[in-house]
């Protein structure tokens, strides 16, 4: 076993900054009041006067105001509120037909089979073999009863990106509303909602280096949404809970950390690990070869189960991905690569590496001659062997 783990599955989670720690600090131990109003007292003031610097700073990098973001406990419940708040807000007024693509995160594609269940009528969008979605399949889908599109705008596992302005401008043209799961993309890839049109955008810290615990929902102004959630009056009345101050504080600045050159750099770091894994016989890459996140290389390969070069590498030192972190429970093959055609062999032969701001550039190397040593190693013992 390795003493020292190179953690490259910063698509399920992120090691949390330092400087994100150091904003959060006082409002764990000093300003540690529930917020309240101008009428309250000092503390709880202070509190609010924090909780509103962070959805300002937050909204302003998504080019929103900041009362059209709401906080949640995360990506989540962000992506539950999108699809049931506008399902009970235009449920019984337009309509109850939602579409949505075939490889969504869970939270998204598990909120749309819930209101399935409660009779709304749900449209899953194919995907071609890159995963994006086929933009003439959503004009086709459109009807006069749809309320919703809620389309990623980054896939988690093959780290696809769609094409967010067009979809939204196809469902502006058919007075649709418009959410995205920018999960994994934001602040990384730029979305700016004063040009896509984009009604409802779901956002967390987490894959940035920062809290878990919290996340936001963008609403823009206008769009019918219902309160899903009882309890009480925070967030505009649309979110009831005790605001996390120290978790938006953090999310604000991780948000700010973020920089062009970091998410240059990484992208350079994906673009030679996925050259060298190419070169692996029978390798193969999952998702699209440039519309894709900038730190995610997918790859599959042939003869080899994923689990077993999971485990291998791990003894190595190296932490890597099957897919998404919601399948590391499950041994059901990756529903995002069966959605761009592939099989189960390939699904179960997926490797996901994902890079991070504390990642050097001497663990591209290092990981890439790992991984091809295991897979020579594996498939000199596989029964899956070449026909």
């Amino acid at each position: 076993m390795s003493e020292r783990t190179i953690y490259l599955d910063n698509a399920a989670a992120t090691r949390l900054d330092e400087c994100v720690l150091e904003a959060m600090r006082p409002y764990f131990f000093d300003t540690y009041a529930v917020a309240t109003s101008q009428f309250g007292y000092s503390l709880g003031i202070d509190a609010r006067d924090a909780l509103e610097d962070a959805r300002t700073r937050i909204a302003a990098g998504l080019g929103a105001a900041p009362e059209e973001l709401v906080f949640t406990s995360g990506d989540t419940e962000a992506s539950n509120m999108a699809l049931k708040g506008v399902a009970m807000a235009l449920g019984a007024k337009k309509g109850r037909h939602i579409i949505t693509s075939a490889i969504e995160d869970f939270p998204v594609l598990h909120s749309a089979r819930a209101l399935e269940r409660q009779g709304f009528d749900v449209t899953l969008l194919p995907v071609d073999g890159d995963g994006r979605i086929d933009l003439d399949a959503l004009r086709g889908a459109l009807r006069r009863d749809t309320i919703l599109v809620s389309v990623q705008a980054a896939n988690q596992e093959i780290g696809t990106l769609q094409d967010i302005a067009t979809i939204g401008a196809i469902c502006r043209e058919h007075d649709v509303l418009f959410h995205t799961d920018a999960t994994h993309s934001f602040p990384r890839v730029p979305l700016d909602a004063r040009r896509v049109p984009v009604d409802l955008v779901t956002l967390s810290p987490h894959l940035i280096h920062g809290p878990r615990g919290i996340g936001a929902l963008y609403v823009r102004e206008g769009t019918p949404l219902t309160k899903w959630m009882d309890g009480g009056f925070q967030e505009n009345n649309l979110r009831a809970g005790v605001e996390n101050i120290p978790g938006a504080v953090g999310f604000a600045r991780a948000v700010e950390l973020v920089t062009p050159e970091e998410t240059a750099r990484l992208q350079e770091m994906r673009d030679r690990l996925i050259e060298v894994l190419l070169a692996v016989p029978d390798a193969r890459l999952n998702g699209h070869p440039t519309f894709r996140l900038p730190h995610n290389a997918n790859v599959s390969f042939r003869y080899v189960e994923g689990e077993s070069i999971l485990l291998h590498l791990d003894m190595r030192g190296y932490a890597v991905s099957t897919g998404s972190a919601c399948f590391s429970r499950s041994l059901e093959a990756s529903h995002v690569i069966l959605g761009i055609g592939g099989d189960h062999e390939r699904a179960h032969g997926s490797v996901r590496v994902t890079f991070g701001r504390f990642n050097a550039e001497s663990d591209v190397d290092a990981v890439a001659s790992a991984l091809s040593d295991v897979i020579t190693r594996l498939r000199a013992i596989s029964p899956l062997g070449k026909e």
